[in-house]
């Protein structure tokens, strides 16, 4: 009985989860299409990437004019802190069956912020593998159909910018951030240097690399 209660929270964590945050797509499609991505390559990079402030950073670099390569490994470097989640959540998922190797690609690429903060708040390793798979559907489908839905929507207005939609991707980026920044003063201190190194640059470097550039406000971190 207590473990069908926990596996029923899981679900019920798992979609309120999925279908809050999955429908910030719709600020990611119109953002897409803002920085000059069609309706098809804005769709294709939600269900390829999955990874919301990935996906921002590298929208937010094309607007600005940036290298694609640039726009391309920032994002990869925001992305890679979902390689750490993997290993701590390879664990408690325990892939098996007899397509193991598909299964752990099909995990793996669903192992984001908001998969991740269900999953560990399970009591239980079924019920966090509920939580997971729960959430995983659910932000995955609400998180594809936003996107086309605000693409699709985007496309029709002309000039997105003449409306103000070029700072979509900006505001929804802080907006996906801010709950880090508010619980923890370091990551405000290193967000406030990586910030500070960016601006500097800003002036010197291609639109993009400013942004690469400020990662070595983490390494001061590290090495402290």
């Amino acid at each position: 009985m207590e473990e069908t209660t926990s596996r029923s929270a899981a679900v019920r964590d798992g979609l309120g989860v999925g279908l809050a945050v999955g429908l910030s797509g719709i600020a990611f499609g119109a953002a897409a299409v803002t920085a000059g991505l069609s309706v098809p390559q804005a769709c294709v990079l939600s269900l390829l990437a999955f990874t919301g402030a990935s996906q921002f950073a590298l929208t937010g670099a094309v607007a600005a004019g940036g290298d694609l390569a640039a726009a391309t490994l920032g994002a990869l470097l925001l992305g890679g802190r979902n390689t750490l989640y993997g290993l701590r959540m390879a664990d408690l998922l325990r892939v098996r069956g007899q397509h193991r190797f598909l299964g752990r690609l099909l995990a793996a690429h669903g192992v984001i912020d908001e998969t991740t903060a269900v999953t560990m708040a399970q009591p239980d390793p079924e019920s966090a593998r509920t939580g997971f798979v729960t959430t995983f559907a659910s932000l995955y489908v609400a998180w594809n159909l936003t996107t086309l839905a605000g693409a699709y929507g985007t496309s029709f207005l002309g000039d997105p910018g003449v409306l103000g939609l070029d700072v979509v991707g900006p505001v929804a980026f802080l907006a996906i951030l801010w709950p880090r920044l508010a619980e923890s003063a370091e990551l405000r201190w290193l967000a406030a240097g990586a910030a500070a190194i960016a601006l500097c640059a800003t002036p010197f470097l291609p639109a993009g690399v400013p942004v690469l550039l400020s990662a070595v406000a983490v390494l001061a971190v590290m090495l402290r």
